[in-house]
């Protein structure tokens, strides 16, 4: 006895295609259908509908990746700073901070006329 399945019944198309050609080009016409709807469904889809929307959107986008940017910067440069304040062989960025205080001190002293120089 063969254990093999049984071979399904090869018919030929109409139209002179491939055997039950034309019900799987209806079923892939159906899938994307579905997939095309649902794509549609999907809010950024609707949300670019207008230029308007679209303009606020990345309006909106711009401004969080700013200020991302900016607290994660902060973040970034103070525990930079944290780190390098407890090493002591950096001497060079201690008088090279000095300087500048130094330098700022000078012209609040002078007023607004020390400023211009």
């Amino acid at each position: 006895m063969n254990d093999a399945p049984a071979k399904p019944e090869i018919r030929q198309a109409a139209s002179g295609r491939a055997p039950d050609r034309e019900a799987l080009d209806r079923e892939t016409a159906q899938r994307l259908s579905r997939a095309l709807e649902e794509i549609v469904a999907h809010r950024i889809v609707r949300i670019h509908d207008s230029v308007i929307k679209v303009v606020l959107f990345q309006f909106m986008r711009g401004l969080a990746f700013g200020f991302g940017t900016v607290i994660g910067a902060s973040i970034l440069v103070s525990v930079l700073v944290a780190v390098l304040a407890r090493f002591e062989f950096v001497p060079l960025l201690g008088d090279w901070a000095a300087q500048i205080i130094e330098q700022i001190d000078e012209s609040q002293a002078d007023g607004p006329e020390g400023r211009l120089r």
